[in-house]
This record gives structure tokens, C-alpha cells and sequence, in this order.
């Protein structure tokens, strides 16, 4: 089988997008583990898939597979890209587009210069949302690794967030303690691991261990979810600023029950074909 594919990125952040509006390509999970796979098939962090929705007044439905081929919520890097992708491959001819998730409706919008915003929606704090094992919501938790106790913070962004705050992202084990936050017994889903350096009010630097993929060039949901974390220690303001190791991200949250807003590019890189 012949599958037709673009490759994209979203800072650094990839991606390969397959168009089930068109064709009728159905893959599993070893065959997303194939595609994914940087040397022995394309290589992406995530694949997307673009489909049609059924929902009333939603323009498509939105479908995100890690590299591991677990099928998981929200992707802010791959929405991005999804707008861009729909509008480039002329599949809609509007440049605001209502999207179906596996964890909720959201809104994209293209812009002029061909940065997207992102209407994330609002985060949400409350421990079982993640799920997360905590007695009560709390700004902060304490987890138990091997090495001793590290204080974090957890918060859904339609996909589950632990973000830690570090001295210097550089110098930051997330290698070492990427995995054991990911897989810790407190997160039964898993989740990503962020590890957030407040640079002023309104500026950080991010690294993400995303569960699934590893650490990667960038990460939407964990720009939001970081964001909201310092805001909520009272350590940001917003708008913040948020550098990654592929790029940069603006990030907008007004507070409770308020939508966070999320701005920054999306590109394609190439188009392709490859034999499953």
C-alpha cells in the first residue's frame, strides 16, 4: 500500500499529515510506528490525521498519534500545522476553522503573515482531570523519584502536564528525569514532563519530555501548561514569551475558566509517498 504524505513542523516540532478527507487510509499501530520511525520510514514526534467531523457547525475532526503509536488528545504544534494544512491543500477555503478532538472542540485561525492562533481553551487544575493521584488540587505537588522529592505542577491542556521549575533548561536532567515523571505511578495515564526556567514576568525557557516521544524540539500544550503553572505561582504574567529549543511561542491566559491563546508557525517542509 502506497500512502500519500506531508511533512510538516511547528518550530521544530514534526509532523506527518495524512488526508483522510480524500482517501479512505487506514493505518495501525505498527504502521504508524513505521512511518514515525526517523530511519527506517520518515521520522515525526507525532502523526496527524485530517478527517471529516460529523459534529454540527465543526469543520473537521482532528486525530494525533505519537511516535510509539498510541493515540493521545491535544497537540498545540500539530493544530498549527493542521490549519496550515487545510487551507494549503485547499480542503477549506476558510481561515478560521472549527476542529474536533479527542478532548474537545477548538478553534484555529490563519493569519496574514502565516503565524496561526490558537483558541486551546481553558486548562484545567483539578487532579482527576489529568488523572493525577492527589488528595486535592494544590498550585503544587511533591512527587517521589529515585534520587529524592521534586515539587510540580499539574495541569490538563486536553493532555496531561507536570511541569517543574529548573535554574537553567540547559543544565536541566531531562533525560534522567524526563522518563520517571512520564511513567510515574501518581500519573496512570502517563504524562509530559516540562521543565520550565523563569527568564523575567513575561519570558520563559521550555524543555519537554513528551510521553510517547521523548524530548522534543518543542511542545504546545506544554508552553500552555507551563504558562499557566507560572501564573498560577504568581511568578508570570501575561502575555509570556515562550522560548524552545526549535523556536518561540506566544502564550495568552486571562486567568479561571478563561481560554488560553496560543500563537506561532507552522510550515511545510515536504510531500511524499511511502510503501507500507
Amino acid at each position: 500500500m502506497k500512502v500519500n504524505f506531508t511533512k510538516m513542523q511547528g518550530i521544530g516540532n514534526d509532523f506527518v499529515v495524512i488526508d483522510r478527507v480524500t482517501t479512505s487510509i487506514t493505518l495501525t499501530t505498527t504502521q504508524i510506528q513505521h512511518i514515525a520511525n526517523r530511519f527506517f520510514g520518515v521520522g515525526c514526534d507525532q502523526l496527524l490525521m485530517v478527517e471529516k467531523s460529523d459534529t454540527a457547525n465543526v469543520d473537521f475532526r482532528y486525530r494525533i498519534f505519537n511516535a510509539d503509536g498510541g493515540e493521545v488528545e491535544h497537540c498545540g504544534n500539530g493544530a498549527r500545522c493542521f490549519v496550515r494544512f487545510v487551507v494549503d491543500k485547499g480542503l477549506t477555503k476558510k481561515h478560521q476553522i472549527t476542529v474536533e478532538t479527542a478532548s474537545g472542540i477548538i478553534i484555529l485561525k490563519l493569519q496574514p503573515n502565516g503565524d496561526v492562533v490558537v483558541d486551546m481553551g481553558p486548562p484545567n487544575l483539578e487532579p482527576d482531570s489529568l488523572p493525577f493521584l492527589a488528595a486535592q488540587r494544590q498550585p503544587q505537588y511533591t512527587l517521589r523519584l529515585t534520587d529524592g522529592v521534586i515539587p510540580v505542577s499539574a495541569v490538563s491542556m486536553g493532555n496531561p502536564h507536570a511541569v517543574v521549575l529548573v535554574d537553567n533548561v540547559e543544565t536541566a536532567a531531562v533525560s534522567k528525569l524526563g522518563p520517571q515523571i512520564e511513567s510515574h505511578s501518581q500519573f496512570p495515564q502517563h504524562v509530559n514532563a516540562g521543565f520550565m526556567q523563569v527568564v523575567n514576568s513575561h519570558e520563559i525557557n521550555l524543555r519537554v519530555y513528551e510521553r510517547g516521544s521523548g524530548e522534543t524540539l518543542a511542545c504546545g500544550t506544554g508552553a500552555c501548561a507551563a504558562v499557566v503553572s507560572g501564573i498560577q505561582l504568581n511568578l508570570l504574567q501575561s502575555p509570556v514569551l515562550v522560548n524552545m529549543r526549535g523556536g518561540q511561542l506566544q502564550i495568552e491566559w486571562a486567568g479561571e475558566t478563561q481560554s488560553v491563546m496560543m500563537t506561532g508557525p507552522a510550515e511545510i517542509v515536504f510531500e511524499g509517498q511511502i510503501e507500507l
